[in-house]
């Protein structure tokens, strides 16, 4: 009797053991999947950041490259504009011969006065200056002030000046405006129907209408003065 109890016992311990194992066993599954799943996820995570790290370096690269870019473009724009310059002198230049070849012949037949007249416009088409009617009405409607205390320009600075009787008298003003030492660039906007707008570019402040007084070839007055902005007019009395 005492026997069948012990054996009873055991074959109950046996299961439980079994039991346990076969818990065991699961278990050791369930913990090899998750270590396969984390070194899967680790791999996944190796290669996320090299991948970013590559898309920031090709990142850093491209904006080496657009500020390069942006370099090389402003230095094509300096070089543009002052090719521009030149050919607007080149062209005034011509267009003042012209001018004066008209005044020689003003003698000569119809036919050769209207082939030197047509020349003469060909030349200012050149120039590109046509009328800017808005700007010249605001102009116009602004008030004459009287000339103050010398005052400091800097930077760009918009100059009009007329009226002019020839190219030769606004070659010679731009060539007075840009021997001025602080006078960086200088190019013409317009020239149309006597008045000429020209623009500057200071490198530092500067008394800017003393300094066109002492250079200027001809005496003027001013019309309207602004800290970006001056308009003259010739004085012939």
């Amino acid at each position: 009797m005492a026997i069948s109890r012990r054996e009873a016992a055991l074959t109950e311990l046996d299961d439980e053991v079994a039991g346990r194992d076969a818990r065991i066993d699961e278990l050791e599954r369930v913990a090899t999947w998750l270590s396969e799943r984390v070194v899967a996820r680790d791999r996944e995570l190796r290669e996320l950041r090299a991948e970013h790290a590559a898309l920031r370096s090709e990142g850093d690269a491209t904006i080496r490259a657009l500020v390069a870019l942006a370099e090389e473009l402003e230095g094509v724009r300096r070089q543009a504009r002052g090719q521009a310059t030149r050919i607007r002198m080149s062209a005034l230049r011509e267009a003042a011969a012209i001018s004066g070849r008209v005044a020689e012949l003003s003698r000569e037949p119809g036919e050769v006065r209207r082939a030197m007249i047509e020349a003469l416009l060909s030349a200012i088409d050149r120039v590109g200056v046509e009328e800017d009617e808005e700007e010249r009405v605001g102009v116009d409607a602004a008030a004459e002030r009287p000339r103050g205390e010398a005052e400091m320009f800097d930077g760009e600075v918009e100059v009009e000046i007329g009226p002019l009787s020839d190219f030769s008298q606004l070659v010679g003003f731009e060539d007075a405006a840009g021997g001025i030492g602080a006078t960086r660039e200088i190019s013409v906007r317009r020239f149309a129907q006597g008045r000429a707008t020209l623009e500057m570019r200071l490198a530092e402040p500067v008394e800017l209408l003393r300094e066109l007084e002492q250079r200027s070839p001809f005496e003027f007055v001013v019309r309207d003065q602004r800290p970006d902005r001056l308009v003259l007019d010739l004085d012939f009395q």
